[in-house]
């Protein structure tokens, strides 16, 4: 929060007191991945409902973090509750037994997991109801416990699913997810077989390509993907020239000059890979905003080609020539314009929903080919466009999510490196939202 005056004065000794008696949010300061630590500093404390589907797979995927187990009192770092027994509306007080007494226990930045199973896959209508109620209670307890800058998910599990949830579930108890709350992920069966990784190297021996990597969340996104082990193209347009130099010297990677419109650059990009990649980020987007009204097509042609269309057919051509590798990985940046809109962004959150449209229809063919695709959904972010925005604005868009400040863009990248992993083999189809939980659209 180096750059949030707002949050350094209302934690400031003597006056944070006074802000907490005028209700003003006083936001927490978050802990981020720190290179070498554990996943989870402090212990989880675990429940489960009566005829719980996952407690056997919890318990696997738990030893194999290598996590502490909370005893009967003191403080805990996380909760994790298997709900996935749930069978009727009846049977939701299980929630409140668990947690009425537990998350008094929750330690400050800590995270709270709920596991259940899709409502389509839970067996009855009854049963079905009530699994699709765990929804309204994890993005409300994420709203009363985002102000202890502690997070809350939901993870549905499909059948099959039981043996892929160890990078889920290292990525969400950790402080890599420090700005993801409120969401719902679904975790599969897999489209691959998973393989043995070192976990803090899980890119090793892989090729990445990150568009728009010159600066803010691209440079972010080729940086983490990079500690990861990955080796990283990363590619912008001519005039970005001297920045994206900059950042792929920084991580030892290579550099293409390119604009992703241009009418042969999906062939250029293929040519670049001819011997397969692995990871491809689709970050490169603009805005060019303007009511509706007063949007010219030129206008809206433009954004469109960068943010959605250039996307589709860099995707046809490495796909047509067998280019993404097995396992391999599509991840895509939308935003919360593209879930919530956004007045006088009509063009913009067209595009970005466009996205999202694109991943739920790619997953199943991707699945035949043992591959995945996914989205993040930015919130605000602090990067050089949302500093540069009227102090109004910024301060709104800072304080309008359960942890009442912006992100950074490496929470973004964390998000997109959890995707990119190749444990991540059983998440596919999925949007998620690195918005700190916003109060739109959430």
């Amino acid at each position: 929060m180096s750059g949030d005056r707002y949050a350094q004065l209302v934690n400031a000794p003597g006056l944070s007191a006074l802000a907490g008696g005028l209700g003003l949010p006083r936001p927490v300061e978050l802990d981020r991945h720190r290179e070498g630590a554990p996943v989870l500093t402090g212990a989880v404390l675990t429940g489960a409902a009566p005829g719980a589907r996952l407690e056997r797979a919890l318990k696997a995927n738990l030893d194999r973090i290598g996590v502490e187990r909370a005893g009967a009192e003191g403080k805990a770092k996380a909760l994790v509750f298997d709900a996935s027994g749930i069978s009727d509306s009846t049977e939701l007080v299980e929630l409140q037994r668990f947690f009425y007494p537990a998350v008094g226990r929750l330690q400050r930045n800590g995270r709270v997991i709920v596991l259940g199973v899709p409502a389509a896959e839970a067996g009855s209508s009854r049963a079905a109801t009530a699994q699709r109620a765990l929804e309204g209670f994890t993005r409300s307890l994420g709203k009363e416990v985002g102000g202890r800058g502690a997070t809350c998910q939901l993870v549905l599990v499909s059948a099959g699913g039981e043996e892929q949830l160890e990078s889920t579930l290292r990525f969400l108890l950790s402080p890599k997810s420090a700005y993801v709350s409120g969401q719902v992920i679904e975790v599969g069966k897999g489209v691959a077989p998973l393989p043995d990784l070192d976990w803090e190297r899980p890119l090793a021996g892989k090729k990445a390509l990150v568009t728009g990597a010159s600066r803010g969340i691209g440079a972010a996104i080729a940086r983490t993907l990079a500690r990861d082990g990955a080796q990283v193209v990363g590619l912008d347009i001519p005039q970005a020239s001297e920045e994206l130099g900059a950042v792929t010297a920084e991580i030892d990677g290579d550099a293409i000059e390119l604009d992703i419109t241009a009418p042969d650059a999906p062939e250029r990009i293929a040519e670049r890979f001819a011997g397969g990649v692995d990871v491809v980020v689709h970050n490169a987007g603009v805005t060019k905003d303007r009511t509706i009204a007063k949007m010219p097509e030129e206008r809206w042609a433009t954004l469109m080609e960068i943010n959605l269309s250039s996307e589709e057919r860099i995707d046809d051509a490495l796909l047509e020539a067998g280019l993404l590798a097995t396992n391999g990985r599509i991840v895509c940046v939308s935003s919360m314009s593209g879930i919530a809109g956004n007045s006088g962004q009509t063009n913009y959150a067209t595009s970005k929903a466009g996205v999202i449209g694109m991943v739920e229809a790619l997953a199943p063919e991707l699945a035949g080919r043992g591959a995945t695709i996914n989205a993040v959904a930015p919130g605000f972010i602090e990067t050089q466009m949302t500093a540069a925005m009227p102090v109004g604005p910024r301060e709104a868009g800072r304080r309008m999510s359960s942890l009442s400040q912006g992100g950074l863009p490496v929470d973004v990248a964390e998000a997109i490196a959890w995707f990119a992993s190749p444990a991540s083999t059983g998440v596919s189809g999925n949007t998620v939202r690195v918005c700190g939980q916003n109060l739109l659209g959430a």
